[in-house]
């Protein structure tokens, strides 16, 4: 469970809460006007390190969007392609 602490204080002991997230494997939530405002959690725990093979498996897991994905993507090209020019300048520069 991490640990709560104001970002004033965060400031001050910034180097002892680095050593107890590395070391000790601490995670903080750093508040700041008493809403968190940042979380301080080991490299290894994070939730944003992931490999590309962990990656794929996650996108081969998403449902299949079907027919109407298609459907959708045929729509918009084509509105791409019927959009009317716009001019790079207008009568107001």
């Amino acid at each position: 469970m991490a640990k709560t602490i104001k970002a004033t204080d965060a400031v001050r002991t910034f180097s002892d809460i680095l050593n107890s997230v590395k070391y000790r494997h601490e995670s903080y939530t750093i508040v700041r006007g008493g809403k968190p405002a940042a979380a301080l959690v080991p490299v290894e725990t994070s939730p944003m390190r992931k490999t590309l093979r962990e990656l794929k498996a996650v996108l081969s897991n998403l449902p299949r969007l079907g027919k109407d994905a298609e459907s959708f993507l045929h729509d918009i090209e084509e509105g791409l392609r019927n959009q009317p020019h716009v001019p790079d300048r207008t009568t107001w520069e």
